[in-house]
């Protein structure tokens, strides 16, 4: 240890004898930190030199080459492995130091190094090369990294660009909001604040958070009343099952109907009052978390199954509504039955009855027992028709209207048209033994499917079965539609109309109609999946499925063209049969005479253009107005008939306008005729053209 030792090939020696020795650290800064130092700054000053004088040299790079890997030879002698890795893997404000973030330029140009363009294998060098002399700058006399005032101005960039890009998201969130709060404001304007009613948040009356606050608290508090009342007579706690109940009863009969505050009584706030010192008093006694919460919950279901059940009475009483004949109309009929069977014979016949099987003019079938719905649908396709003398109207009704529905047309004639009206209780070829669906309707089987099995009398357990009873089910005027050969023997086409249509153009443009062999000509209504074969008959039957396709399109009764030559080759009449012969036990389908329909024309209708016949104005609020004025024939199919209350009034104009007669003395014993718009007419009954108006009768007072 005391002999002298020396450096390899720095020529520093040690003399074997005493002296002084140099310290440690200036050995190393002198053989290895010096020269990097030197290199490296040689180096960098290159670099500089370059970059400034923008003069690129090959032979320049080739000596920073070689400096820096002389550098790294004299650093990787000093420094394990480890050390470098770790040295290399420092970072500083902006992230990890790598060699590319030095070339893109995002520092300093007194950072800059020679070498920018070498290849990826000298990228590890140079980071760390710059790495040290970061560690190595001396300021201040200390060899630590301090902040320049560039790594401060670029720091102050960042924090500007930093608060741009927040202050650019608040703007943008700000801008997205007014955009929802305009968007909302839009669709408020669209909102019809008559059919949401008094609850509709855009009304004026419900614009104060607390409007009616006082009703809705008397309403919570009845609610806790009938709960501790429930939980008191649980516990055997009479006095105050007592006192609840008399609070309960006064504040219900304080409430009553109404829905606002300004109609309550002026004694209403002491109630409140009394009542809340009394569920005060329960909460203390009674309160129990979860009784309270179970009957709460049993409440609510409760209050769910009585809504359900008001929700089927008032099916079943909109139902029976739309199948019955108003009172006005049922006396009208009457009155001018009787008028008719008080003229003489020879006064009973119709002009024009050498048109009625002339093939040539324009046939119209019509099957109805209601008289002002069958005027109204031969005044609207007279009043459309270009010629109305070659029009011809066959009319077919019931023997309790057969004079009243003669007596209407000798009093309105249809213009230069010809009409002729039969009873179909005079049809004697119409028999049970000829007609499968007058048989079934005349067995036991059939009346006690009809009117006694599986059918409760109460309101809100009849709603769903009440079409089960519905009259047209069981009336030959509905299924005399199947025998029309048989009814008009002579004619070639006849176009068959609903009692609930109403014609709006001219319909003579039908009959040229190429029907390409079928036998039915008919708008289809599949737009919507309801009106598919599978919605109307049973395909779990294998005759059905069999012989039918489930996804084929349904079509409309209502306005249908049918060729009767084609129909007597088909057997169009037999087939009918055939399948209402097999459908007796009712496994086929259930009732009506569309699915009926569906089979026996299958594969057999022509589809029409929709603009021919427009549905859905009984029961769709949303028809467009545009296809209901562009429509040759509106249809009024569903429950809400143009002539019952029910009706929905955007679409009764349509109908009101065709009611047009001329003035008639009978009436029903003292009425009034009541045109629902404040014109009342007294008896003699008046029928006048009113076209906004609704047709009703009402007592004289």
């Amino acid at each position: 240890m005391a002999s002298g030792r020396g450096l390899s090939g720095m020529g520093i020696h040690r003399k074997r004898g005493g002296g002084s020795r140099l310290p440690i650290v200036l050995v190393i800064f002198f053989s290895v930190l010096a020269p990097l130092i030197f290199f490296v700054g040689r180096g960098l000053y290159t670099s500089a030199s370059i970059d400034q004088n923008d003069i690129p040299s090959g032979s320049s790079k080739q000596n920073v080459h070689w400096r820096e890997r002389l550098a790294l030879r004299y650093i990787k002698s000093l420094l394990s492995k480890d050390v470098i890795d770790v040295i290399a893997a420092s970072t500083v404000d902006l992230g990890p130091l790598s060699l590319d973030s030095l070339r893109k330029s995002n520092m300093s140009a007194s950072w800059k190094f020679v070498g920018a363009e070498t290849s990826v294998e000298n990228n590890a060098t140079s980071e760390f090369l710059a790495c040290m002399l970061i560690w190595l700058s001396p300021t201040d006399g200390r060899s630590q990294l301090v902040d320049t005032p560039a790594k401060q101005f670029r720091r102050q960039l960042r924090e500007r660009r930093r608060e741009k890009r927040a202050a650019d998201l608040v703007q943008q969130d700000d801008e997205a909001i007014v955009k929802l709060e305009n968007a909302a404001i839009e669709r408020s304007k669209s909102v019809d604040s008559a059919v949401l009613g008094k609850y509709s948040i855009w009304r004026k009356e419900n614009e104060n958070d607390n409007s009616d606050s006082t009703v809705r608290l008397m309403r919570d508090q009845m609610i806790m009343a009938r709960v501790y009342l429930s939980i008191a007579k649980m516990k055997n706690k009479p006095d105050l099952q007592q006192e609840l109940q008399s609070r309960l009863k006064e504040s219900q009969r304080a409430l009553g109907d109404t829905a606002a505050d300004a109609d309550l009584h002026h004694s209403v706030p002491e109630k409140i009052k009394l009542m809340g010192q009394v569920l005060s008093k329960a909460r203390e006694q009674l309160y129990d978390c979860k009784l309270v919460t179970g009957k709460l919950r049993a409440m609510l279901q409760t209050a769910d199954e009585q809504v359900r059940s008001l929700k089927k009475q008032s099916t079943f009483l909109s139902q029976l509504a739309a199948k019955t004949i108003p009172n006005g109309i049922h006396c009208m009929s009457m009155r001018l039955t009787i008028e008719y069977y008080l003229l003489p014979p020879e006064k009973r016949k119709f002009p024009g009855s050498e048109n009625l099987e002339n093939p040539n003019l324009y046939h119209y079938a019509l099957f109805s027992d209601n008289v002002l719905a069958a005027s109204v649908v031969v005044n609207s396709t007279i009043m459309n028709a270009k010629d109305s003398s070659k029009h011809v109207f066959h009319l077919v009704t019931d023997k309790l209207n057969f004079g009243a529905m003669n007596m209407w047309f000798l009093l309105n004639p249809p213009g230069k048209a010809a009409i002729h009206v039969e009873n179909v209780d005079e049809f004697k070829w119409l028999n049970s033994s000829y007609c499968p669906v007058l048989r079934q309707l005349e067995s036991a089987s059939m009346k006690e499917y009809y009117f006694k099995a599986d059918h409760p009398t109460t309101l809100s357990s009849g709603a769903s079965n009440l079409k089960y009873r519905n009259p047209k089910y069981l009336s030959m005027l509905n299924h005399l539609r199947f025998y029309l050969p048989q009814v008009y023997p002579k004619l070639n086409k006849i176009l068959f109309l609903d009692d609930d249509i109403v014609v709006q153009k001219d319909l003579t443009r039908l009959w040229s109609v190429d029907l390409q062999g079928k036998v039915n000509g008919a708008v289809e209504t599949c737009g919507e999946s309801f009106h598919r074969f599978d919605k109307y008959l049973n395909f779990t039957n294998p005759h059905i499925a069999r012989s039918f396709d489930p996804n084929a399109c349904g079509w409309a009764y209502g306005m249908n063209m049918f060729d009767l030559k084609e129909w007597k080759k088909k057997d169009i009449t037999g087939i009918y049969h055939k399948w209402q012969n097999m459908n007796e036990d009712r496994t086929l389908w259930k009732l009506g005479t569309l699915p009926p329909g569906l089979i026996t024309f299958y594969n057999l209708t022509h589809p029409l253009e929709k603009s021919w016949h427009v549905l859905g104005l009984g029961y769709n609020p949303s028809v467009d107005r545009s296809e209901i004025e562009n429509a040759a024939v509106v249809h009024y199919n569903g429950n809400m008939k143009p002539w019952l209350e029910l009706a929905m009034t955007k679409y009764r104009s349509y109908w009101t306008k065709y009611i047009k007669s001329r003035n008639m003395d009978f009436g029903c014993g003292d009425l009034y005729v009541d045109f629902g718009c404040g014109v009342i007419r007294p008896t003699p009954i008046a029928f006048v053209h009113e076209p906004a108006c609704f047709l009703s009768i009402v007592p004289r007072v």
